[in-house]
């Protein structure tokens, strides 16, 4: 069963429901060969549950009334990205400015700092090294061509 050729036809159908919300916006769409679809969404200000669970029901309706998937044998899960799942789009840098944020080079290296700013092909990473008297800070500009993944970094 050809299952990532819904894919788009998925996207299609959210980008409808997401068209009323423009605060949030579509991060990806999995499918399962189980057709288990799992859809990633987000938000400037990030998004509460009771969101997932209202573009749960819209989506599940509109997949359920479009034939897609015969006698209803589908799953949907619709949530936010997890704080562990590496950052995709402009709009997530954006709103993770202030955090301190791992970046994983193509190269292997990694650099972690506090993410100050995002541009249309960079962003700006603040890194600290050595402590107290002697911390001295400097700003690094990274080109997205050499990022392989960013990841925000959780501090207690």
């Amino acid at each position: 069963m050809a299952t990532d050729l819904n894919i788009p036809k998925i996207e299609q159908m959210l980008s409808s429901i997401l068209a009323e919300e423009p605060a949030y916006f579509l991060v990806s769409v999995t499918i399962k060969p189980t057709n288990n679809i799992k859809v990633y969404v987000d938000g400037d200000e990030g998004i509460k549950i009771e969101k997932c669970v209202s573009i749960n029901r819209k989506l599940y309706k509109l997949i359920e009334e479009s034939g897609l998937y015969p006698e209803g044998d589908f799953s949907l899960e619709v949530s936010s990205p997890g704080i562990d799942e590496p950052l995709k789009l402009h709009r997530q840098y954006a709103k993770n400015i202030g955090r301190t944020v791992e970046v994983k080079f193509l190269d292997g290296t990694e650099k972690e700092g506090v993410l100050e700013a995002v541009a249309e092909a960079d962003i700006i990473l603040a890194t600290t090294t050595g402590k107290g008297k002697k911390a001295v800070t400097s700003q690094l500009v990274i080109p997205f061509s050499n990022i392989k993944s960013t990841t925000v970094q959780i501090k207690f």
